[in-house]
């Protein structure tokens, strides 16, 4: 069962739809990405799987999407939405802060100044397509949290070899940015979606709630 409120922002209303969980020991705040909402499979596929295992989830919709927009405003406005989202939240257990593409820009900007125990970067741009020049692998360097990042093996934003030995990744065999795997791939779109959830899962009580 989900929940959902409004929340102010500086940048307009959003909103938080939130998948309790029973006996909570975690809490993960996901956001989206750049260019869609809160209804993509991977976020869909933390929210409904994670609370089975004490981990709340919240999905936070930013501002741009609660208001109709196609594109996503500028990377601080997202900043703001997060902390926001925070701020309105009752959190009792280790706060985990993650999202996907922008999403995890943000997380990993914001998790240190807003008390977070890890980041979950999920299809993280580390560049602009075709611009490896572009990195943004420093938003990842001083989060100052944990991190994991799920990955596509054909992200074109980044592909797992782009990123450093140290950092904790999972990689989705055959997948793009979206995490969506072909038909004819190593492996179905259900079994990379439990990749996701399981790797997540695993991480969660490994190194933050224990």
């Amino acid at each position: 069962m989900s929940t959902e409120k409004q929340i102010e922002t500086p940048h307009g209303p959003a909103r938080l739809v939130t998948h309790r969980a029973r006996q909570a020991r975690g809490t993960l705040l996901l956001s989206h990405g750049a260019g869609n909402g809160i209804d993509t499979r991977d976020l869909t596929a933390l929210a409904t799987h994670l609370p089975k295992h004490g981990i709340t989830v919240v999905l936070l919709e930013q501002p741009w999407k609660v208001a109709g927009r196609k594109v996503a405003t500028a990377p601080p406005t997202l900043d703001d939405g997060l902390r926001a989202a925070v701020g309105a939240m009752r959190v009792s257990t280790p706060l985990v802060l993650g999202g996907r593409s922008a999403g995890a820009r943000s997380a990993a900007r914001s998790a240190t100044g807003l008390g977070a125990a890890g980041c979950l970067a999920l299809a993280f741009p580390l560049h602009p397509p075709g611009r490896p020049e572009k990195s943004r692998l420093p938003e990842l360097q001083d989060a100052g949290v944990p991190i994991l990042v799920i990955q596509g093996e054909r992200d074109p934003m980044g592909r797992p070899e782009e990123f450093p030995d140290d950092l904790d990744l999972t990689v989705i065999p055959g997948a793009d940015h979206g995490l969506k795997v072909p038909r004819s791939g190593p492996i179905s779109q259900e079994e990379a979606l439990a990749i996701i959830v399981e790797s997540t899962l695993e991480w969660l009580v490994r190194d933050i709630v224990g």
